[in-house]
């Protein structure tokens, strides 16, 4: 398995938003109703192109095949990313943005939009994307990060040192609620 690690471009989009569907679908379904993801998906759930525009938002590629010489784009199996503002979760659609800049000495830079393609799952490419937000926010000044896991990530972000401080419920419509775990971690 080959995976590089590169910063999002716009040129990602499509492919971000086919990966997140695929990997909300695929990984999501043992701790939220069909009902829950699909309202997410609309409402919460989605690219957020101020992490591209900023610069702070990871695409996973699958570069082994590419060595075949064949032409062809990589496969995007993962993506994730860290924010220096005060948005917590929520892709563009999401009505509950605060796009205003954090300051590195007082506040938490914020751990966004982690989705792996349930094919790529467990194996180690959650944890290379995360190893790269925390040393872009350690280098941007930060010394605590923050965010609003799944339940279905709360696991994997525990298991990297991160502690639930929080749970609360995000409003999807039609008297779906998705829980969402704040959790945080000295770095």
């Amino acid at each position: 398995m080959a995976i590089r690690i590169r910063l999002a471009e716009a040129r990602d989009i499509p492919s971000l938003r086919e990966l997140i569907e695929a990997s909300v679908r695929g990984l999501q379904t043992a701790d939220y109703s069909a009902a829950q993801l699909e309202s997410a998906l609309r409402t919460v759930y989605g690219v957020d192109t101020q992490l591209i525009s900023d610069g702070t938002y990871f695409a996973a590629e699958e570069t082994e095949s590419l060595k075949t010489g064949t032409e062809r784009t990589p496969l995007l199996v993962g993506c994730g990313g860290w924010s220096r503002r005060k948005t917590l979760y929520g892709g563009d659609q999401f009505t509950g943005r605060e796009d205003s800049l954090l300051d590195p000495k007082n506040d938490a830079a914020k751990i966004r939009a982690f989705f792996i393609h349930p094919d790529w799952a467990r194996q180690g490419i959650g944890g290379m994307i995360l190893e790269a937000c925390e040393a872009a926010a350690k280098a941007a000044g930060f010394r605590r990060l923050e965010m609003g896991a799944t339940l279905t990530g709360v696991p994997f972000y525990r298991a990297k040192g991160y502690e639930e401080l929080e749970k609360t419920e995000v409003p999807l419509g039609e008297g779906l609620t998705l829980t969402v775990v704040r959790m945080a971690k000295e770095i």
